[in-house]
This record gives C-alpha cells, sequence and structure tokens, in this order.
C-alpha cells in the first residue's frame, strides 16, 4: 500500500513540475497541442510510461486538449510518490511546456 504525501512535500515536488496543480487530491495539468494525432500522439506515450511503471493518469481528451489527473487508489486516492514520478516522467517528454 503507497504512503499519501503531505501537503508541503506535494508543494516542493511542484517546484520542479511546470504547470502541474494540486486541485482535489489530485497532480493537474493541461496540455494544448497543434491538432488531434499530436496529442494522440502524447497520449500513447503517456500510456506507454503508465505502463510500464504500473501507474496510470486518468485522462481526458478532446481534439487538441488534454488533461491528465494522477493519484493513487491504494492510498485513498491521494497523491504519492508514484504521481509525483510520473508526473516527472511525463515532462521529461513533454514537448509543449
Amino acid at each position: 500500500m503507497s504512503k499519501p504525501l503531505d501537503t508541503a512535500t506535494i508543494t516542493a515536488a511542484l517546484q520542479e513540475l511546470t504547470g502541474w496543480q494540486f486541485k482535489d487530491d489530485r497532480l493537474v495539468k493541461s496540455f494544448k497541442f497543434e491538432h488531434f494525432r499530436e496529442a494522440f500522439s502524447f497520449l500513447t506515450r503517456v500510456a506507454f510510461e503508465a505502463e510500464t511503471h504500473q501507474h496510470h493518469p486518468e485522462i481526458h481528451n478532446i481534439y487538441n486538449q488534454v488533461t491528465l489527473s494522477l493519484n493513487t487508489h491504494d492510498a485513498g486516492s491521494k497523491v504519492t510518490e508514484k504521481d509525483v514520478e510520473l508526473a516527472r516522467i511525463i515532462e521529461h517528454f513533454n514537448w509543449r511546456r
């Protein structure tokens, strides 16, 4: 079972995660792409990384806009180190900062 992070730890992590917010017990970020194909390409990369790390985001996609939400179900749907790490990984390959 994963351990939820306290607010101070989450706030510190957000300092290095440009555009990510802590809302409703989730790490959340929206991305806007040039077109649907670019958004879907990004989502494909997110899917491969999420599967590799066995940690899957909530995904909302409308045309060229993608919103990702991260929290950990086995920690009471709170933010854990798993969520921070997946956000870092996503930022590593995110070309739309």
